[in-house]
């Protein structure tokens, strides 16, 4: 007789776009150790197919593009079939997307950026609550930013849609919360991966070096690692949150959403 599967999600299943790299595969990872098992929901087929090689039988990578909605709908159509049901769908892609003054940004690049950012979110949102309303069970967890919270901390349109994320998943929330479907947000702080690498170092694997310059921005020396956002949203997919709808939670160390600017000057080490 075969064990029954242990820990926090044992026996959910979910679906995680952005989950290749980053913050999306950290979230993938975990979500696996807990029992869950996970659909792979990515663009990038190299690291997908490294990561579903690992974790099999327990994650499967499914080619996604998030702004395309057959793609999700495929997406969470393959956890019913592999896994024999969904129950928590992570909408976490992501990209930096256009950069530049306002003045200059090209309507083009604007749309292209938010139907990444935030019509995705949409999407995966809308597909997954219709699943999650029938079953009368389900958690949606969107990833924002703490530059969805406060201006200054991200690109213009970066933050447009970061802010978009929080308002959307709240006004799902009031409409879902008589289905007992909960949907909430989460907002990582600078992160190491890919993505903050190519920022400040010029190349998204060079993880390294990311996670040193990164670092030593915070107090404590240490700069956050996809796992710190994955234990998040570990809690968020449990049982453990079944009263939590429409909250934002916030993993930052305090550093960017909350002002450590008089740190020095009035708490001295």
């Amino acid at each position: 007789m075969s064990a029954l599967p242990s820990g926090r999600l044992a026996g959910k299943s979910a679906v995680v776009t952005g989950g290749a790299r980053g913050i999306g595969e950290g979230i993938v990872r975990l979500y696996v150790e807990e029992g869950a098992r996970c659909i792979i929901a990515d663009v990038d087929d190299e690291a997908g197919e490294r990561l579903e090689a690992e974790l099999a039988p327990n994650a499967i990578f499914v080619h996604t593009d998030v702004t395309s909605e057959s793609d999700i709908d495929s997406a969470i159509s393959a956890a019913i079939l592999e896994f024999g049901g969904l129950d928590i769908m992570v909408n976490n892609a992501g990209v930096v997307g256009v950069i530049g003054h306002i003045g200059d940004t090209k309507l083009a690049d604007y749309e292209r950026t938010m139907s990444i950012l935030l019509t995705s979110v949409f999407l995966g949102t809308k597909l997954a609550t219709n699943v999650f309303k029938r079953q009368r069970s389900g958690v949606v967890i969107n990833t924002s930013s703490t530059a969805g919270i406060n201006g200054g901390l991200g690109p213009h349109i970066y933050t447009a849609a970061k802010h978009a994320v929080i308002g959307l998943s709240k006004s799902v929330a009031v409409e879902m919360a008589p289905h007992d479907v909960r949907v909430n947000v989460l907002c990582p702080g600078a992160t190491v991966s890919s993505l903050t690498a190519g920022i400040v170092t010029g190349d998204k694997d060079n993880l390294a070096d990311a996670a040193v310059k990164m670092g030593a921005k915070y107090a404590s020396g240490r700069a956050p690692m996809p796992r710190d956002m994955a234990n998040a949203a570990v809690f968020m997919a449990s049982d453990e949150s079944a009263f939590m709808n429409g909250a934002v939670i916030v993993i930052d160390s305090g550093k960017e959403v909350l002002s450590d600017r008089g740190r020095d000057k009035f708490y001295p080490a």
